[in-house]
């Protein structure tokens, strides 16, 4: 369970959502540690158990503990990109901006996903700007990415639907980047839900769509909280490129990927900690650590995954410590449909044994409980994604 506070969002139809809910099962996990390193995968406790959807939090778990966003300022409300831009460059960068967007899009306007690709892409820009929060209103959706650049920090965006967006790889839904003025740091991604579509498109291929959350060039200290990703094929990257080896601190938790191709994340470098997320339908590789990073990865829920902890595709292998999932061993592979393919590229290492490979190596610093996995199957996508009431996960 992650403690929640007060306050929320009414709900709203996220565009290509599916309809979740239901009554869950299990027991009551061990909490996460601190650093404690292990060799292998432990099993959650077992037990009767419930999910039902808690209170909104009031302040991020996780690395971006600190973000506030814009505070208690008077919001202003925005109804189209343009607006929204327009609130963000009349700001004066500092002391407080709440933008409510209540912009509407309607999907079922795009009937082919692969014109989108050929078009300009289209993005919001937050550039050396700080203590922002965007929050989107009942029934919003925004056919447009947010780029937050630069020495930007403080920020929060909420609630907020992301849908097939223009610009093929060069659109990201949200896209967190550092240049030579600075880097974003303290950043909040909370129950939004961002989506493309798995289509081919002749001329772009898996290009077809950016990323729906994406870090790069010395971000630091991020939560990504009860997102609902689905329906793409690279879905978050941390780090640029191989060389991009600034140390990147992120917490991914109660998250839900389903009907994805890849990058649950894709992590060079840095630190992850993985936490109570599920994993549905991941067609390639899910959790992908390379070139020494280390990532924790905790009471997640894997189903019809292939891949999903591998570390290939870079010049130097991460690491993983594996605690408390629903797999605990090779054993469980068929029970959840967990496959493995072998990769080309070298050097590379699957999870084929599901042994942790190094010890998480710093500590945490913030304290976090952990909801059993068994409990995610059945209740965490009732809560994950836009229009849920920031409702956070209790599981009995």
């Amino acid at each position: 369970m992650i403690s929640g506070g007060s306050g929320g969002q009414a709900a709203h139809g996220g565009a290509g959502a599916g309809g979740r809910g239901g009554a869950a099962s299990g027991g009551r996990a061990a909490s996460a540690g601190t650093g404690a390193g292990g060799t292998g995968d432990t099993a959650a406790s077992g037990g009767a158990s419930a999910g039902t959807a808690g209170p909104p939090e009031t302040k991020p778990l996780g690395y971006g503990q600190a973000t506030t966003g814009g505070g208690s300022a008077t919001p202003v409300t925005a109804a189209t990109m343009a607006a929204l831009q327009a609130a963000i460059d009349a700001y004066s960068g500092s002391g407080g901006l709440v933008v409510n967007y209540t912009g509407h899009f309607d999907f079922a306007t795009i009937p082919d996903p692969c014109v989108q690709w050929q078009k300009d892409a289209e993005l919001v820009e937050i550039k050396q700007k700080s203590d922002i929060t965007i929050l989107g209103a009942d029934g919003s959706a925004a056919n447009f990415g947010i780029h937050i650049a630069s020495s930007s920090s403080n920020i929060i965006v909420r609630n907020m639907t992301f849908g097939l967006l223009p610009g093929g790889d060069g659109a990201d839904a949200i896209s967190l980047e550092g240049m030579s003025s600075g880097f974003p740091t303290d950043i909040w991604l909370d129950h939004n839900e961002l989506f493309s579509s798995l289509a081919d498109c002749a001329g772009a291929g898996d290009s077809s769509f950016d990323g729906l959350i994406d870090m790069k060039k010395g971000v630091d200290r991020v939560t990504v909280s009860y997102n609902f990703l689905h329906d793409h094929h690279k879905a978050s990257l941390n780090g640029f490129s191989d060389s991009d080896a600034a140390v990147r601190h992120v917490t991914f938790h109660h998250n839900v990927f389903e009907n994805i191709g890849s990058r649950t994340p894709l992590q060079r470098h840095g630190y992850s900690h993985l936490l109570n997320n599920y994993f549905s339908h991941v067609d390639t590789s899910a959790i992908n650590v390379r070139m020494g990073g280390y990532s924790l990865v905790e009471g997640n829920y894997f189903e019809q995954v292939q891949n999903a902890v591998t570390s290939r595709d870079s010049d130097a292998l991460g690491f993983w410590e594996l605690r408390n999932n629903n797999v605990r061993s090779p054993a469980d592979f068929v029970t959840y449909g967990l496959t493995w393919v072998a990769s080309t590229s070298s050097p590379t290492q699957d999870a084929t044994d599901w042994v942790t490979t190094a010890a998480f190596p710093e500590a945490l610093g913030y304290a976090c409980s952990m909801d059993p996995p068994e409990c995610l199957k059945s209740a965490l996508q009732a809560v994950a994604g836009a229009g849920k009431q920031l409702a956070t996960l209790t599981c009995q």
